[in-house]
């Protein structure tokens, strides 16, 4: 089996756009991270960051349990044609990491990967919000991403290191195999009133926090989070 490999690096600031008073809500003024541009490195992986990359909104974003920010390289192909975007880039979803030979069905909540002097460990699914619908002008974007289970997931930094694009992950520990970023998603997402896997998928040490709260009031509340504000944003984006 090959390895699966690091195809690009991508870092970005936060960064103001928009113009106040704008009819289409898509020209209104906005800030993220979101619009990212890949670097040849070595690039620096810390705790919370890659070194020249950040997060506007630290609330949703970023932080120990997020990391990085993975997408499959494997994806780009059908969203390109999806899209009619045959230009479309890496880093498109606004992801750290383009990683080839990897996707959401072969990648599991805990897995521990090294990647050169880097130890990284899965924490969750990424959960698309509005500002990769405002990033490419196209409203459904967010809730493609999240229907498709093409979302990507995050990383925890467990050793920090330098890398460049070209480097092979190589996978260390799999304490959770049945819980596949793919089914993690389907418990999150869509079948809400299983409350058993539920309560299971948010036993799991690995989980981030914030996964495990909504997993947690779901069980215990009967509560689920309003996703139209993630997904649309304001003023309807």
């Amino acid at each position: 089996m090959t390895n699966p490999v690091l195809q690009s690096i991508q870092v970005g600031l936060p960064r103001k756009m928009g113009l106040e008073g704008a009819t289409d809500p898509m020209d209104r003024p906005w800030t993220s991270g979101f619009q990212k541009s890949p670097v040849p490195g070595p690039v620096q992986v810390g705790s919370t960051n890659l070194e020249g990359d950040g997060q506007a909104d630290l609330e949703h974003h970023g932080g120990p349990d997020k990391a990085v920010l993975a997408y499959s390289a494997d994806h780009y192909a059908q969203w390109r044609q999806v899209l009619q975007k045959p230009d479309l880039p890496f880093g498109a979803f606004g992801e750290n990491f383009t990683i080839a030979g990897l996707n959401e069905t072969t990648v599991s909540v805990g897995d521990i990967w090294q990647l050169g002097d880097v130890r990284l460990q899965v924490s969750q699914p990424r959960q698309p919000c509005w500002k990769l619908a405002r990033r490419w002008r196209i409203k459904t974007l967010a809730l493609q991403v999240q229907e498709s289970g093409r979302t990507g997931w995050y990383f925890r930094v467990l050793r920090e290191g330098m890398i460049t694009p070209g480097l092979g992950f190589h996978l260390q520990d799999r304490p959770y195999p049945d819980w596949t970023i793919e089914r993690s998603n389907r418990i999150m997402h869509f079948e809400i009133d299983d409350l058993r896997a539920a309560a299971e998928l948010a036993a799991l040490g690995p989980l981030a926090a914030s996964w495990k709260s909504t997993l947690i009031k779901r069980v215990e509340k009967n509560a689920n989070p309003d996703p139209s504000k993630r997904l649309i944003g304001p003023n309807g984006l």
